[in-house]
């Protein structure tokens, strides 16, 4: 009797013991083991996981062109008219210099800024060039206004001053080549643009009046462009659809000279600040 009752008391100490780590195994914290992935999961895309796992904060912007494309139109078509000798006098570019400054500079060089938030390389290209050129166009006039430097009147040999428009004139062809990707239209202003450039750069390298007169008319032409395009941005924007087409192409890069590719984004982009406006 004295054993069997050694051997119940050493069951239920064991049993106790038992029941004590469980209760402990329960308590203790331990960190949570890495869950695999499921089968779902591994199935997924990318984006599909990046859409599933991300938040967004979005920065809604219209598309930034519409500004630049107005700013550029307004002061190209006036300065261009007056190169062309449809009206004009010796104190024209003083009262031209105001609006061209802050209608083909200030504004156009502001699109430029809110075109590279909106992923839009040649859109921040052109508008931050020729913006800067306004700009740099308004102090030349103040300079003379001020009696700084002479004026300096059309059809006269002015070589730094054609350096000018040597320079629009090369980047401005490089952004036509680059704007096909994307836009016909756009494509036309810059292309219009870059010649009429060239002739003015001529103009004024060798006294060449007719030069510049044929860049006066290249200028309207392309500002003419540029106010349709601009107000088919607009529309778009405003009708959430195609108003009035600019030949959008949306060309994607050769196979053999890039890796094919799917950026991961929302497929909509991010509303106004989409890539190519």
């Amino acid at each position: 009797m004295p054993v069997l009752h050694h051997h119940r008391r050493h069951q239920d100490v064991a049993a106790r013991a038992q029941q004590q780590q469980a209760t402990d195994a329960v308590t203790t914290t331990e960190p949570a083991a890495p869950v695999a992935p499921t089968y779902r999961e591994v199935e997924r895309s990318p984006e599909e996981l990046w859409e599933a796992r991300s938040r967004i904060v979005l920065m809604p912007t219209a598309p930034p062109s519409i500004l630049g494309l107005f700013g550029f139109m307004g002061a190209t078509v006036m300065v261009g008219a007056w190169f062309a000798g449809w009206y004009g006098t010796a104190t024209t570019p003083l009262i031209l210099f105001p609006f061209a400054m802050v209608f083909g500079g200030f504004a156009q060089f502001t699109a430029g800024l809110f075109a590279y938030r909106a992923r839009d390389g040649v859109a921040t290209a052109m508008h931050g060039l020729w913006g800067s050129f306004w700009v740099a166009f308004g102090i030349m006039q103040l300079l003379v206004l001020g009696h700084l430097m002479p004026a300096i009147p059309l059809g006269t040999v002015n070589t730094s001053f054609a350096w000018w428009f040597i320079v629009l004139c090369v980047i401005t062809a490089m952004g036509a080549m680059a704007s096909l990707a994307e836009s016909v239209g756009m494509a036309c202003v810059l292309t219009l643009l870059a010649v009429g450039s060239g002739f003015t750069a001529a103009g004024f390298y060798a006294g060449w009046s007719t030069g510049i007169m044929i860049a006066g008319y290249l200028f309207v032409a392309s500002a003419a462009v540029a106010w349709y395009v601009a107000g088919a941005l607009m529309m778009k924007n405003a009708y959430g659809r195609t108003i009035l087409p600019v030949g959008e192409m949306h060309l994607r890069p050769l196979a053999h000279t890039r890796a094919p590719s799917l950026p991961i984004q929302y497929e909509g982009g991010m509303p106004g600040a989409k890539i190519g406006q």
